[in-house]
């Protein structure tokens, strides 16, 4: 049964039907699920939700599919933890970690979003899928085209990393490489999906598929015990993941899963490639493009889709907005590896060391709980660090050639 009413424009409110549109034709704003939140409320409980599967489809009533979920079966309810070492580097009484960084089948928190997106192209009768992306998105969308038994095109900048290119192609889609950045790549495919009827999951089946971040929001207040914590860090891109986690708990909220919603939200990006941030601190309500410069490039997209978006949900949150430069990426992955034992990608750097600069500054209280988003996995980018790290000791395959390497390094 579907609890979807349709869609609607998030600037003028007009309504569409349920159909793979993503944009209104009379003011050009972009297009949002809309929810019959009074049939939910009467039907998705606490004790419901916990009965069923651990993966993100517990959440099904605010999810907009019509039929039964088709993908994503194994996807989501990622571990949230107490990072206890790091709470003591930083200084903190309570810290957790939610992390994406081992989400099925990629690792990353893409997965719940083409999972979402793949069960609405099916519903849609696509045969076809596609997506533009930095890499993450391209490495989930292959993957799941590929279980899903659907044809699949993948657009991604030329210079991405070495390891997100393998982990694309190995599921065998056609990969498309673009001399150009991220927005040049998706300005192409904007095109192309006016022309092939492919189910881009980030374009005409975007409404839809950025539905599926709310989960990760929803997973938070379940796994803390049916409650929001007080501050959340995330790295942002596009913006849609923010925004979602903002979306999702205030639905919780108002279907009265969680109590009371308190909640700050903070946005992280890297100093190279800092759009989202620029306009809070500038208090604008246009996002001025950019051009990407940074290590991080799954979060190199210098004109973010939904970028005004992100600034309101911090504003209206009463969060902030900051970032970080290539250097301290590092540093932070390094520094979360070293405490926590997790190998993040350039983005979790990014949001660590932007948790980090915002509990100095007082932004942060360090008596309050606080909860860092970790969305992909470091194996993707490891030329971040390579030069950053130490070499093995090489020695003969004796004892004493051990013992000297030992009084060598001591």
């Amino acid at each position: 049964m579907s609890y979807v009413k349709g869609l609607k424009c998030r600037e003028c409110g007009r309504r569409y039907p349920k159909e793979p549109l993503f944009v209104c034709e009379y003011c050009f704003g972009p297009l949002e699920v809309d929810y019959d939140y009074e049939r939910i409320k009467k039907v998705l409980t606490r004790k419901e939700i916990e009965s069923r599967p651990k993966n993100l489809w517990r959440y099904r009533e605010l999810l907009p599919i019509d039929g039964r979920p088709s993908d994503g079966l194994n996807s989501g309810f990622t571990p949230l933890f107490r990072a206890k070492n790091l709470e003591k580097v930083l200084g903190v009484k309570e810290l957790y970690i939610k992390d994406d960084s081992v989400n099925h089948p990629t690792l990353s928190f893409k997965d719940r979003v083409v999972a979402v997106a793949l069960s609405k192209a099916k519903e849609f009768g696509f045969d076809t899928v596609a997506c533009a992306s930095t890499g993450n998105l391209a490495n989930s969308t292959a993957a799941q085209a590929a279980v899903a038994n659907l044809k699949c095109y993948i657009f991604i900048p030329a210079d991405l990393e070495l390891s997100k290119i393998v982990a694309t192609l190995i599921y065998n889609p056609i990969l498309v490489a673009v001399e150009g950045n991220y927005d040049q790549v998706n300005r192409l495919c904007t095109e192309i999906a006016t022309v092939y009827k492919w189910a881009f999951v980030n374009i005409n089946i975007r409404p839809y598929y950025a539905e599926g971040s709310k989960t990760f929001g929803y997973e938070i207040a379940e796994q803390l015990g049916w409650k929001a914590p007080k501050h959340i860090v995330v790295p942002c891109a596009g913006g849609s993941l923010i925004t979602k986690i903002w979306k999702g708990l205030k639905e919780f909220y108002k279907l009265g899963l969680i109590g009371e919603l308190k909640t700050k939200i903070y946005a992280a990006q890297a100093t190279g490639c800092a759009p989202i941030v620029n306009a809070f601190k500038e208090n604008s309500e246009i996002i001025k493009p950019i051009r990407p410069n940074t290590i991080a490039k799954s979060l190199a997209i210098g004109n973010p889709a939904d970028g005004i978006y992100a600034v309101s949900t911090v504003r209206e949150s009463g969060g902030w907005a900051e970032s970080a430069s290539d250097e301290e990426i590092v540093e932070a992955m390094k520094l979360l590896a070293e405490t926590e034992g997790i190998f993040t990608e350039t983005a979790g750097g990014v949001t660590l060391a932007v948790t980090k600069k915002l509990i100095e500054q007082g932004k942060i209280p360090k008596d309050e709980s606080t909860i860092i988003c970790i969305t992909g996995q470091g194996l993707k980018t490891q030329e971040a660090v390579l030069e950053k790290i130490g070499k093995p000791i090489k020695i003969k395959p004796n004892l004493n050639s051990f013992e000297e390497a030992l009084r060598e390094k001591k």
